[in-house]
């Protein structure tokens, strides 16, 4: 199960006009908000990548005020391919990973593959994951449980590191998921 000191939440390259192309795109922005929101209530470090911002421009504004510290850029499509993520990565100490973003079949499947590769437990948010067509999110959801990642939701997600349904910490987490 994910813990609240081993976890770091990872948002990928949910930016520009591509994001807006989502399939149920309103409805992933809703639920990465609430995970990255979420996140940040319970002390869960947040490193987020944009995937060749220059092309495809910035975080969208709906998440950019949410996220903390400065966003990695990338140009391949794994955030492991890019060593700036590496080192961010090492830093939080955290061997769970948290994974969101865009497009579920190309940059969180193979994040997700070189990450478990090695040796991270990763754990995918199936409600904060989208590409362009409901199949191809199905496939890349499909291709990471079949890799070893665990799926899960923005709720199980964020409960799961709770652990208690008590305090501050647990009132904040029930009107973030309300």
């Amino acid at each position: 199960m994910l813990t609240r000191d081993g976890a770091v939440l990872v948002v990928v390259d949910v930016q520009g006009k591509l994001a807006r192309l989502m399939h149920e795109a309103e409805a992933l922005f809703d639920a990465l908000s609430r995970l990255i929101r979420g996140a940040r209530v319970l002390e869960v470090p947040v490193v987020a990548t944009e995937q060749n911002p220059a092309g495809l421009g910035p975080t969208i504004e709906e998440l950019a005020p949410l996220l903390p510290g400065p966003v990695i850029p990338k140009m391949a499509f794994s955030c492991c391919g890019e060593p700036a993520f590496e080192k961010s990565l090492e830093a939080t100490g955290r061997r769970q990973v948290l994974l969101a973003g865009i497009e579920t079949h190309i940059c969180v499947y193979q994040t997700a593959r070189d990450l478990l590769s090695r040796g991270r437990e990763v754990h995918v948010v199936a409600d904060g994951v989208s590409s362009r067509t409901a199949g191809n999110r199905a496939v890349g959801l499909e291709k990471m449980r079949a890799a070893g990642a665990e799926v899960t939701s923005v709720e199980t997600a964020l409960f799961e590191m709770l652990a208690v349904a008590e305090g501050s910490a647990f009132k904040e987490i029930l009107r973030i998921v309300r």
